[in-house]
């Protein structure tokens, strides 16, 4: 089992951050994901149809980076409050791997596996 460099993880966890912030931001959103007012959103009548599909796809979009962020700084805050690694479940240790895989990890291998 390898052991796991926290500074690394925080490092990748807050590059990863800014990558979905700015994702959000070319989007037209906010990390809280508001739209920006000062989207354009076509010219007239027959722009509509195609305004409220692209519109409804953005949101779509941004709620998904929204809740990759979310997890990201729930991580975060873990590191910083010591309880990084641990299942929040169980209480065991996550497997190095399991955080090298996927760094907003919250329950072990088992318990995830049983869908607690």
């Amino acid at each position: 089992m390898s052991s796991l460099d926290i500074d690394a993880v925080r490092k990748n966890l807050e590059d990863q951050h800014a990558r979905l912030v700015e994702q959000l931001d070319e989007l037209g959103a906010t990390p809280s994901g508001d739209l920006h007012s000062n989207l354009n959103e076509g010219e007239g009548f027959a722009d509509a149809a195609a305004t409220t599909a692209e519109r409804t796809e953005r949101l779509g979009v941004v709620d998904t980076l929204i809740g990759q962020l979310d997890e990201v700084d729930r991580a975060l805050k873990r590191i910083s409050e010591g309880t990084y690694g641990i299942c929040a479940n169980c209480g065991n240790p996550i497997p190095p791997e399991r955080l090298e895989a996927r760094p907003e990890s919250t329950l072990c291998v088992t318990c995830k596996s049983l869908g607690r």
